[in-house]
């Protein structure tokens, strides 16, 4: 494989990345010109005639395998796609002696100053956790042992054209061979990786268009949108949004992928009290499904498709190219941010005092998260952070994050509640110097950087209005994350109220029902290194995170769990991602795609499939052969 190694490689100079906003080249789709003779890319079907026969491979093929395409398949297949095939070595490899891709500088590079560029969310291969890929080449400055591929795809196809991206999914389901998703990374628990996998790699469709003014077919929505590519980032959207006055509504962390997983798994952000969920931003949707077929789906046309992927899954239906969204009146959000820490010694009043009283801290602690309720129904986003930070000392952060509001209107706001902080003991002073505003979707002047990819875990929960607005459930509620942050874990809290209502009562959206009465949205997030523990200590720690999220669950009935920001070993995940809505969504994606061209651990009907090799190290990687169950 040598000499197709080195071609390959040299492709990613030759590629050029989707910089302009104009969609005519984005939009190239496959024609029966292209396919010619060439089974391998030729286009399939879903009907219920494609269902799986008994004598199919029980496995996907994997390199090695005898039907594993030869050299000469992978190169007319890299020609197909005019040259955007890569196979790409793990970012980490250049820190390893024994590699061929060593290079101290570059080494230096990732380890001090890829944080402040985009390199991480630039980068074909890598995922933000390690764990999921198996930890088998992990960025460090000594590191031991050899890089593998581990559980990252053998190619990817860099797509900048819808053509690619249905050439891709042919080539996958025409040889059997796993077929992964990618944009940015962001993804925590596995869906955009896979050992012997081929990825499309969506991250360079970046086109943007605003519409100044549109009607959705069969909605109730007329107004200002835009089309945007799925590859764009959060803070590329946003500078498209403040050069055209408008706000896109998006979450807070500027280097996810706006429009692929960040939508088709819900999304929340500081407007979803005003505005609601990613989904309910979404009027139309482009797709390319199991077929290799390119298709619109909106409140008229594949309807099925509009409802499953605002909400249901990404990588499960197919894949996103482009999305119509909502484009909201300019709008300011306004914060209101104080942190109060227990600690030896009491401090002055000010915007961030140390108290003494454990009994005050945990008080205090109570009263921010119980004004989550009038912040959300004032539609306003309450961030919040408990924090262990050693020798029984901790910190409660809290931004009350308010859209639309002035800086004088946000005080008098937030006045109840530095009130009964102060009536505890706990001296908050915030005055409107201490509360800024700037436009939500403001002009960001270069990529915010991020990374190094970590190899933490985390679970969520979506705690209902009735966990607030029952005194019993509330105290319970509290006791649950107080005990979760006095383990050593960060309770990570955001209040909301992303209703129907709020959504603008949009087409019915396959996300978790449960979002519209839920009030908090909370990550617990566990500090271990995974990536260091046998398999029985993986196994240990995450049955520790486990035992406190059930006391959570407990005091939450009637709660789930956030898709996006998840446990993959959630219980009954298929109730807690998707409530009511799990079994008219399998009933999609049977017929959408009845021989499992789509595959990624925690989505929709994929109990029946199962990555081997998992037991050897206690955690739900993706390094390993995918097979039935």
């Amino acid at each position: 494989m040598a000499h197709l190694t080195i071609f390959l490689a040299s492709v990613v100079a030759l590629v050029p990345l989707a910089t302009g906003f104009d969609f005519s080249h984005a939009d190239t789709t496959l024609a029966g010109r292209d396919i010619g003779s060439s089974s391998s890319i030729a286009f399939g079907h879903t009907s219920r005639s494609a269902l799986i026969r008994r004598d199919a491979p029980k496995c996907k093929v994997f390199p090695g395998d005898r039907n594993w395409p030869s050299d000469s398949e992978w190169l007319r297949f890299n020609s197909s796609l005019g040259g955007a095939l890569l196979k790409p070595r793990p970012a980490a490899a250049v820190c390893y002696r024994s590699s061929p891709e060593y290079d101290a500088a570059a080494c230096s590079f990732l380890l001090n100053n890829a944080t402040r560029t985009n390199f991480f969310f630039d980068d074909p291969l890598t995922i933000l956790t390690q764990w999921p890929q198996g930890n088998t080449c992990p960025l460090s400055a000594n590191p031991t042992g050899n890089c593998t591929q581990g559980g990252f795809p053998t190619y990817v196809a860099n797509a900048t054209t819808v053509k690619h991206v249905q050439l891709a999914v042919n080539f996958a389901r025409n040889n059997n061979i796993r077929l992964v998703i990618k944009n940015t990374g962001h993804d925590f628990f596995g869906r955009n990786t896979g050992a012997g996998a081929l990825s499309i790699w969506t991250h360079n469709l970046k086109s943007f268009e605003l519409l100044p003014q549109y009607s959705q077919p069969g909605g109730n929505y007329r107004g200002a949108a835009a089309r945007v590519g799925s590859g764009l980032q959060i803070w590329e959207a946003f500078t498209h949004a403040a050069e055209h006055n408008v706000s896109l509504l998006a979450g807070s962390c500027l280097t996810v992928g706006a429009y692929g997983g960040y939508i088709t798994g819900g999304g929340h952000s500081p407007l979803s009290s005003l505005y609601g969920l990613g989904v309910d931003q979404v009027l139309s949707l482009q797709v390319v499904t199991a077929d290799g077929k390119v298709v619109t789906a909106d409140a008229t046309t594949n309807q099925d498709l509009y409802f499953a992927l605002r909400g249901g899954g990404g990588s499960t239906y197919g894949v996103v190219t482009s999305a119509i969204v909502k484009a909201h009146p300019a709008i300011n959000l306004t914060i209101a941010g104080f942190t109060f820490t227990l600690g030896r010694t009491n401090s002055p009043p000010g915007p961030n005092p140390t108290i003494t009283s454990s009994e005050t801290f945990w008080k205090g602690f109570n009263a921010v998260f119980k004004f989550g309720l009038p912040t959300a129904d004032g539609g306003g986003y309450l961030w919040t952070n408990g924090i262990p930070a050693g020798n029984n000392s901790y910190l409660m952060q809290a931004r009350v994050q308010l859209p639309g509001y002035t800086i004088s209107q946000a005080a008098n706001f937030t006045a109840p509640l530095i009130t009964e902080l102060n009536a505890l003991g706990i001296p908050v002073v915030l005055d409107t110097a201490a509360i800024t505003t700037a436009p939500y979707s403001g002009r960001v002047a270069s990529a915010p950087g991020g990374g190094p990819p970590s190899s933490s875990r985390f679970a969520s929960r979506l705690f209902p209005r009735h966990s607030w607005e029952d005194p019993i459930l509330f105290n319970a509620t509290m006791d649950a994350a107080r005990k979760t942050v006095e383990a050593g874990y960060t309770f990570h809290g955001l209040n909301m109220a992303p209703t129907e209502k709020a959504g603008g009562f949009s087409p019915p959206a396959g996300v978790n029902p449960v979002w519209r009465k839920t009030i908090m949205h909370a990550d617990v997030f566990d500090p271990t290194n995974y990536g260091t523990l046998t398999a029985a200590e993986a196994d240990a720690a995450h049955q520790k995170l486990q035992s406190h999220m059930e006391a959570i669950r407990a005091a939450t009935p009637g709660g789930g769990a956030y898709y996006n920001e998840a446990d993959l070993q959630e219980p009954d995940w298929q109730t807690a991602f998707f409530g009511e809505n799990y079994g008219k969504l399998l009933k999609i994606k049977r017929a959408r795609d009845p021989t499992q061209v789509f595959w990624a651990p925690g989505t929709v009907g994929s109990e029946g499939w199962a990555v081997q090799g998992q037991e050897q190290s206690g955690l739900p990687t993706q390094n390993g052969r995918l097979c039935r169950v």
